[in-house]
């Protein structure tokens, strides 16, 4: 399913439910409706606002059709998500066949993970001109579990390329920083609901494993698709825009629906991201031996000074 987000920026918001709808009405003045968004067509509601209010009645509504309601913070990082405990029929089966993994074969996987990111790194490269060969070298050394890091080397040499010399990934920060921050919230508000939906558990993870963080397994399989906000925000920033507004939220949301290529053919960014959660499911209870990775992005198309980014898709109330 390729549904909505729905984004809440105002703090002058209460949102509710009502016969299978999700409402938001302005909390001063008339207390006017401003919009409502069928349950069913919501993909994620992402809680950009620190003054909004909502009722019990509608976190059960969203979390019953596993819809995350996510928490951010100050800086637009995802900082609490609501997810259901009630998955799929086969929810129980292979969340038994996660914890049950080997080291092994979670080892195997994460090395997957990792080639695809460096891969699709190098493609983000490639897109704006920039060389992608650093990059391309690193893939063909990932060996199992990555011991020796390549992920965090191809980083070092990514953020230069891609942004600068002076550009330093800090999550923390303004500008680009603050844009790269949304836009990886975005795919991770995507990448639980399809995990969820896959009858894993978020906190197990392959690779991340920061006791604090519930959603480990989350930030495991969101790593190949990165690139693409980082991509987004080369052209945003190349625009002059180089602020979190309205405008580059509702472009950075429409990453979800753009196409990478799969062996199926071109594919949606978030039908991507479910099909390989179910993918990693298949692979714990033995039924495939490959993770269902994109092969690459499909070429984006560049925009010179002054051009508009497509961004459709979005609600932003």
């Amino acid at each position: 399913m390729i549904g909505r987000i729905v984004e809440i920026a105002d703090d002058r918001r209460h949102l509710f439910v009502h016969r299978g709808f999700l409402v938001v009405k302005q909390t001063d003045g008339e207390r006017q409706q401003l919009g409502r968004v069928p349950l069913d067509d919501i993909a994620a509601v992402i809680a950009n606002a620190h003054a909004i209010t909502y009722t019990n009645n509608l976190l059960v509504a969203l979390a019953e059709r596993g819809v995350p309601f996510v928490l951010c913070a100050a800086n637009h990082n995802a900082v609490g998500m609501l997810w259901a405990v009630d998955g799929n029929y086969e929810q129980s089966r292979r969340m038994e066949a996660q914890i049950a993994a080997s080291q092994p074969t979670r080892k195997q996987i994460w090395a997957a993970i990792v080639r695809s990111k460096l891969q699709q790194q190098a493609n983000a490269l490639q897109a704006i001109g920039a060389p992608d060969a650093p990059l391309l070298a690193l893939v063909k050394k990932v060996r199992s579990g990555d011991p020796d890091n390549m992920e965090a080397q191809g980083a070092r040499r990514y953020w230069g390329l891609l942004f600068g010399g002076g550009f330093r990934r800090d999550q923390s920060a303004d500008g680009i920083n603050a844009m790269l921050n949304y836009g990886y919230t975005i795919v991770r508000s995507a990448t639980a609901r399809a995990i969820i939906a896959a009858g894993l558990h978020p906190s197990i993870g392959l690779h991340h494993c920061n006791a604090g963080n519930a959603m480990r397994l989350v930030d495991d399989l969101m790593e190949p698709f990165r690139p693409l906000v980082d991509l987004r925000v080369w052209q945003l920033q190349r625009q002059g825009q180089c602020s979190v507004t309205p405008n580059s939220k509702r472009i950075l949301v429409h990453l979800l629906y753009e196409d990478m290529q799969t062996a199926a053919g071109a594919t949606p960014v978030t039908v991507c991201i479910q099909k390989l959660a179910v993918s990693l499911a298949q692979m714990y209870l033995g039924e495939r031996d490959k993770l269902e990775l994109p092969l690459s992005s499909l070429p984006l198309e560049l925009h010179t000074q002054g051009q508009r980014v497509p961004g459709e898709g979005a609600d932003d109330v």
